[in-house]
């Protein structure tokens, strides 16, 4: 549906962009990219980033469903856009940006927080329908596989692992695995972002090979069931509800399958729906009273 609530969107428009294009001014270098001589663009990289983070407040499960909605519920906010196929093209070149940005609204969400308590967690990316699994092609020269699911269902496409901090529930870091990857090959890479502090994880997590690790690092802790006893499991029975409550929220926005047709256009996809969870949860965005979704 195209019809939403314009104040709210409208706020919430301008406060992405707000944060966006101030980072890029700030940070010329990451912002300058281009090897071309011929100038700055009049549409520029931020609004092409934020027409993608709209995404996040209609919902959608494709970029070009995005992109309808905020033309048609904008009028003079983007004056110089370009059309949707070089607006894909430009944004498909800039996920080192959107990337970057999702660290900083992480740093900014944990400005003055002092705890290290952070959780991993998993959800596969089907690329197909398991009717399709037959002719599963897509993305396969990119390291699509088969894997299983927490459910023990079989998917075809990959899998995206999440560090989360604990107590303010912003993504310190994300990666993308083929399907058939084990979560222990992501752990590692995940605990480096911890400098040191406590890593609560599921048994997939763990193995025989993480169980020395560098005390720099991280520590591992197993997510232990709820229904256990003895000492110190009730507060460690906590953090395990805390931190399912936190990728609830995170897995949510991927609960539709996220379309794409490339790995850069599927990773750029993703890493946005991660930058506006952490918009979201670091107080940067303000979330619309009512709208209609997507």
């Amino acid at each position: 549906m195209d019809n939403i609530e314009t104040i709210g969107f409208e706020t919430h428009l301008f406060e992405c962009y707000l944060f966006v294009d101030d980072y890029l001014q700030s940070h010329p270098k990451v912002a300058g990219w281009r090897r071309s001589a011929g100038g700055d663009p009049d549409f520029t990289d931020a609004e092409v980033i934020v027409i993608a983070l709209t995404g996040g407040y209609f919902r959608t499960d494709t970029l070009k469903r995005t992109y309808q909605l905020v033309i048609a519920n904008t009028e003079g906010a983007f004056p110089d856009r370009a059309g949707y196929k070089q607006w894909i093209r430009r944004l498909q070149r800039l996920p080192d940006q959107v990337g970057r940005l999702v660290r900083a609204a992480a740093l900014r969400g944990l400005a003055g927080e002092g705890r290290k308590l952070y959780a991993a967690d998993s959800l596969p990316i089907p690329l197909c329908e398991s009717a399709r699994h037959g002719r599963a092609r897509l993305l396969d020269e990119d390291g699509a596989k088969f894997g299983v699911d927490a459910s023990g269902g079989w998917f075809y496409g990959f899998k995206i692992h999440a560090l989360i901090h604990q107590p303010t529930q912003i993504v310190i870091t994300a990666m993308l695995l083929a399907g058939n990857r084990s979560d222990q090959v992501a752990a590692r890479g995940l605990a480096r972002s911890t400098s040191g502090g406590v890593l609560l994880t599921d048994e997939g997590y763990r193995g025989e090979e993480l169980s020395d690790w560098p005390c720099g690092q991280a520590q591992m802790l197993r997510v232990m069931p709820s229904d256990g006893s003895g000492e110190g499991h009730s507060s460690v029975s906590r953090a395990r509800q805390q931190a399912e409550s936190s990728f609830s929220g995170l897995w949510c926005r991927f609960s539709d399958r996220v379309y794409a047709r490339s790995w850069h256009g599927l990773w750029t996809s993703l890493l946005l729906k991660v930058l506006h969870f952490n918009l979201d949860r670091a107080d940067i965005v303000s979330q619309p009273v009512e709208s209609t979704r997507d």
